[in-house]
């Protein structure tokens, strides 16, 4: 009862935030300067045309209270530039199956490489590996993403020739999945490294190890469960934005995904496109911490869901 009671105080919150983040968005984009129609070849008044045709003539505040009126019955719009006349619903929904299906093979990798190498650098403090590891890491953290996949497709698809440099040939994907697990591959190896730091030294695990248990039950039974905490934490903003793509990796590998929309609304000023992106965005993060959240409970029933 009580964790169906936080649930729904946290709906309830997600609301709220998402109705916050809807208009802030919705008066930020209309600050931009220009039109959606300023790159179009048509005279003036084709232009007026276009704008009063989508309503976009009329004060603020009237647009803002239509779009709120059609996204309560699930309307987004339609594409103003990236694919006119097209259903922003329909966009997202068939560019998002591309992405999650990436996206999920990508945060597998991450969250299982991650936490194996930072376990493996935990328990190997100020050793070789934990030093290898840690330069590795380092590295993977501070690369940025075009670096990072603009090196594989040079090294595995032009010099090497192992893999294609297309997409949709076989073996398309793989470039693209390392170039999104890089970084949170890194990050959470370095978060589970500290983790397991922490916790190695403390009273229970002492208890354990004085009971017999062995040094594997310890670790990685006892010692990593409770060294999670911060890893979950840090996989519900990850999770959603791994699972939309990233605008680097889909750019680079010519991946027809959401990624590429983030920033190509904004450059085109592509109106609904912007707000349906954002929107599918927030209300993603939102799930995903609430999903956290409820996980917390689960790895540690002392934690209180209030």
């Amino acid at each position: 009862m009580q964790t169906l009671r936080y649930i729904m105080k946290r709906v309830l919150l997600a609301a709220v935030s998402l109705f916050a983040i809807i208009t802030i968005t919705f008066f930020l984009m209309n600050l931009m300067p220009g039109d959606p129609f300023m790159s179009e070849k048509a005279s003036e008044e084709n232009r007026a045309i276009l704008i009063a045709k989508y309503g976009l003539d009329q004060p603020v505040y009237v647009q803002y209270g239509k779009y709120l009126e059609n996204l309560v019955h699930g309307d987004m719009g339609t594409s103003y530039v990236l694919q006119k006349g097209r259903a922003v619903r329909d966009i997202i929904t068939e560019s998002f199956t591309v992405s999650m299906t990436l996206g999920i093979k990508a945060l597998i990798v991450a969250v299982i490489v991650g936490i194996v190498l930072g376990c493996i650098s935990g328990l190997m403090k100020d050793r070789l590996p934990d030093g290898i590891i840690r330069v590795i890491t380092s590295l993977g953290i501070s690369m940025p993403g075009y670096v990072i996949a603009s090196t594989l497709m040079l090294v595995l698809a032009v010099n090497l020739g192992v893999l294609p440099v297309s997409y949709k040939k076989p073996g398309g994907s793989i470039m693209p999945i390392i170039t999104l697990a890089a970084y949170p591959t890194c990050y959470l190896a370095r978060l589970t490294r500290a983790s397991i730091l922490e916790v190695m030294n403390q009273d229970y695990l002492r208890t354990e190890r004085a009971k017999g248990m062995s040094e594997f039950v310890v670790v990685f039974v006892h010692a990593l469960k409770n060294s999670l905490i911060p890893v979950i934490t840090y996989l519900g903003p990850l999770t959603a934005s791994i699972l939309t793509g990233g605008f680097v990796a889909e750019s680079v590998f010519n991946v027809p995904g959401l990624g590429r929309y983030f920033v190509s609304s904004i450059s085109s000023r592509d109106y609904t496109m912007i707000m349906g992106v954002t929107i599918f965005y927030s209300a993603l993060i939102v799930l995903m911490n609430l999903v956290c959240d409820i996980l917390y409970k689960i790895v540690d029933p002392r934690i209180k869901l209030d």
